[in-house]
């Protein structure tokens, strides 16, 4: 059983995939889902995408610093939601970044993350990096470095890793176990290269899983067969 995980969701967690906005149905699937891990004592980190209020492609004409900066914005935005939402529903959340001054967002400080842990809250790391250039996925991997998670969850809409794209071919295979080497040689899609590249430096344990399955999120935290887990 894992005590301190990283949950990398994006932002269609909230708007249902291919939508945009707020789902009040899939919030409120996310909200049991976390409170049922938050419930057995585990400590949750969360970093979250903005892909439900836009994705930087989107905006053409606009520099791609601009629109990283904006999308930043974005996950703080989604941030807030959830901890509005998380704490209507007995789930006491904390929201920490980088990049705003806001009253209901805390800066990020190693010692006090490690307070808001041990009191009970989950926390979710708003604004990516704080750098352009650099995605949700390469965040969440930089973030569980720091807070030092036993794991870090990707949370897709596929059961886990496939040699090829199970949506377009039958035969498709599933891993239940790879090594970062082999997933390289592969070249496997799991996340982005900077982000895999912290998580292999660090040897930063990877489950990738189905989080639209109930109590998937559940049963990978206690450690069961879910998904596909990269190691060492």
């Amino acid at each position: 059983m894992y005590r301190r995980i990283m949950l990398k969701l994006s932002g269609e967690v909230l708007s249902g995939i291919g939508n945009k906005g707020f789902n009040s149905e899939n919030v409120k699937y996310l909200s049991e889902e976390i409170k049922k891990v938050s419930q057995h004592g585990m400590n949750v980190g969360m970093v979250i995408g903005a892909g439900n209020i836009f994705r930087g492609k989107e905006l053409t004409g606009v520099t791609n610093s601009i629109a990283d900066h904006i999308g930043m914005l974005g996950t703080v935005s989604n941030a807030l939601y959830l901890k509005d939402y998380f704490e209507k529903n007995g789930i006491k959340t904390i929201v920490v970044s980088q990049i705003v001054n806001l009253p209901s967002v805390r800066n990020i400080y190693y010692d006090d993350i490690e307070l808001y842990f041990n009191s009970g809250y989950v926390v979710i790391f708003a604004g990516g990096t704080s750098n352009p250039f650099f995605t949700t996925d390469t965040a969440a991997a930089l973030r569980a470095v720091e807070m030092k998670a036993e794991v870090l969850i990707k949370a897709t809409k596929v059961e886990g890793i496939y040699d090829k794209d199970p949506k377009i071919f039958t035969d498709a295979v599933k891993y239940d176990t790879i090594k970062y080497d082999d997933a390289i040689a592969k070249s496997l899609k799991i996340m982005d290269t900077e982000a895999f590249a912290i998580c292999q430096r660090y040897e930063m344990p990877i489950t990738v899983l189905d989080f639209f399955k109930k109590d998937n999120l559940l049963n990978a935290v206690l450690n069961k067969n879910v998904g596909t887990k990269v190691i060492p």
